[in-house]
């Protein structure tokens, strides 16, 4: 089931409480950038999801904000997706193979669309998706006169997507609640010679018969040596028994992420794997334990690593037991070891546990959504370790 789309309104909102972010910051412009992969700046600020096309939002600390894309297809696309309604076309943020186009097509740079914007040229420019920003609108902004400061934005922002709105939850958890299922059905569906891809198409379609969207990332099945990846594809493997098996998926609903990540076993779990799991499943709940409101994110890092110590898996992992989510699966706010954040109520997290002996790797991941007294679990099924 579909929900109906995000309010107007609560676009609105997030652009006037970036306003107030940057003019505490000093920062009259904030610009983002967007892919179709990398779609969370410019969709969570202006509703529009880009694709074929690369797309930008100018949002100055005084005056309207403006949507700019990279064609006449994609100017189309957005005048009929956008919540923001000034939309300008720059060519540079034409897709990779451009057509000749049969039509007239007028656009201009990124510097005279912003010098409208702000009325005249900002002297601070902040750029969110930093390290994705383009060189070729970076030089657009440069022609600018007076040459702006130019730094990076993605905290800026952050700070606003960082709490969730009541207005947003409603479609997070529905994107957890269609990842559990698509997570069930696939553990259900699970046998021997059935092949990764197969395990993983049953997990996607159905997230789309609850009606996703789409995938939070390229999700996968991985098994045996392959599981010692942290990051992987679906192959035409044909799993066996008494073998590793990894799943991990996400549902997109209406721009917000789910995810879920389960290892398991068809027969016996390899006891070096089993081993690992337990420990895993001991951060897991850890972590459940300790992230509550108040807390220091670093503090609550310090207690995974210390769980991990006393079984000598410390170097078995590559970061802190959770991450921020929500318009990106990973959204910053990362518990680790320097960072300094306190954990505040409606902060959506996602338990990402992964170890690796280097012959087996696996992941536990949940969401989690913090409450005013502690937490609301988003997924839960079979937290444990699986042997079917």
């Amino acid at each position: 089931m579909r929900f109906q789309e995000i309010p107007e309104s609560e676009f609105k909102r997030r652009i006037e409480s970036l306003k107030q972010e940057m003019v505490k910051s000093g920062v009259e412009c904030f610009i983002g950038y967007s892919s179709e992969c990398e779609s969370a700046s410019v969709r969570y600020l202006t509703g529009f999801w880009p694709f074929f096309d690369f797309s930008a939002v100018v949002i100055p600390a005084e005056g309207e904000a403006v949507l700019v894309t990279g064609g006449p297809e994609s100017y189309e696309f957005a005048r009929s997706f956008s919540k923001v309604k000034n939309i300008r076309i720059d060519p540079s943020l034409v897709e990779t193979s451009a057509p000749e186009w049969v039509v007239g097509v007028e656009g201009e740079g990124l510097d005279s669309i912003v010098m409208e914007a702000c009325g005249r040229a900002p002297r601070v420019i902040a750029l969110g998706n930093w390290n994705i920003f383009p060189k070729q609108l970076y030089d657009e902004l440069m022609k600018l006169y007076p040459v702006p400061k130019i730094i990076r934005g993605d905290r800026l922002l952050l700070n606003v997507q960082a709490i969730k709105s009541e207005v947003e939850l409603p479609y997070i958890k529905q994107a957890y609640r269609i990842t559990e299922e698509a997570m069930k059905a696939a553990i259900e569906q699970a046998g021997p010679e059935k092949r990764e891809w197969e395990l993983e198409a049953t997990a996607r379609i159905k997230m789309l018969e609850l009606g996703a969207e789409g995938m939070s990332y390229p999700a996968w099945v991985c098994s045996g040596p392959r599981t010692r990846l942290s990051l992987a594809r679906s192959t035409d493997r044909v799993v066996g028994r008494n073998e590793l098996i990894q799943y991990t998926f996400g549902a997109k609903f209406i721009g917000y992420c789910g995810n879920m990540c389960r290892p398991f076993s068809i027969g016996k779990m390899p006891e070096p794997a089993k081993k690992l799991a337990k420990v895993a499943l001991e951060a897991v709940h850890y972590a459940l334990d300790s992230i509550r409101p108040g807390v220091k994110a670093s503090e609550i890092f310090k207690g995974y690593y210390n769980l991990l110590s006393r079984y000598g898996y410390e170097d078995y992992t590559l970061y802190g037991p959770a991450h921020g989510t929500g318009s990106s699966e990973v959204e910053n706010l990362w518990l680790s070891k320097n960072a300094d954040f306190l954990v505040k109520p409606n902060m959506v997290f996602n338990i990402d546990i992964w170890l690796s002996d280097g012959r087996y790797g696996l992941r536990y991941e949940d969401g989690i959504l913090v409450t005013e007294d502690g937490i609301e679990e988003l997924t839960s099924y079979r937290r444990e370790v699986i042997e079917l």
